[in-house]
């Protein structure tokens, strides 16, 4: 049985009983620590996979806080006369792996899962209020955001843009800052196109 779990940024493939180095955390030497962030669980044939965490911990005793081998940082630039030389030791914190598998965060989990609901029945709504209108995102060069600023303008069929006068398009132009597109793309003519297909 092993899992794959998260800490410190970066992820480890742990068993009971193995020893590893992981980015240092705030436990003293010979304490428990439960790491929550656990992406996969794997027990002979069956395999859980999180999206992204599953809802089970990963249990590991603290064995040391060190520090690590000393990094040489050298930075040279030719010709300038320009030399550094600095040092890095990273902290660390030694885990041994005792238990995988137990139940945790599974609270969490529920909570964040309900919470996204409530948006999208949000965004369901006005596809119902213009259930009377005409898929306007067929005229070449209408995407959503345009169908969106006709519906605040009351424009919502193509039988509505087929009736368009030189003054309809100039004030739809002139309101909507479309710069000669209606004219450019030809919604008039497309609007009658569509018109005469769905007769």
């Amino acid at each position: 049985m092993y899992a794959v779990i998260k800490t410190g940024g970066k992820q480890y493939r742990v068993a009971v009983g193995d020893k590893l180095k992981v980015e240092s955390i705030q436990a003293d030497e010979g304490d428990q620590v439960t790491l929550d962030n656990v992406l996969m669980i794997a027990d002979g044939e069956s395999l859980e996979v999180g999206t992204p965490t599953l809802d089970k911990t990963v249990e590991a005793k603290v064995l040391s806080n060190g520090r690590g081998k000393k990094l040489r940082i050298v930075k040279f630039r030719r010709r300038q006369n320009s030399r550094t030389r600095t040092g890095h030791r990273q902290n660390f914190t030694e885990l041994e792996i005792t238990a995988i598998g137990g139940k945790g965060a599974a609270k969490k989990a529920k909570a964040k899962k309900a919470e996204p609901a409530a948006p999208k029945a949000a965004k369901a709504e006005p596809k119902a209020k213009a259930s009377g209108a005409d898929d306007l995102t067929r005229i070449s060069g209408v995407g959503p955001v345009i169908v969106g600023k006709l519906e605040a303008m009351g424009i919502t069929t193509f039988q509505q843009i087929a009736d368009f006068t030189a003054e309809d398009i100039t004030r739809v132009d002139e309101e909507l800052n479309f710069k000669g597109r209606i004219e450019r793309d030809d919604w008039v003519a497309q609007a009658k196109q569509f018109l005469n297909e769905e007769a």
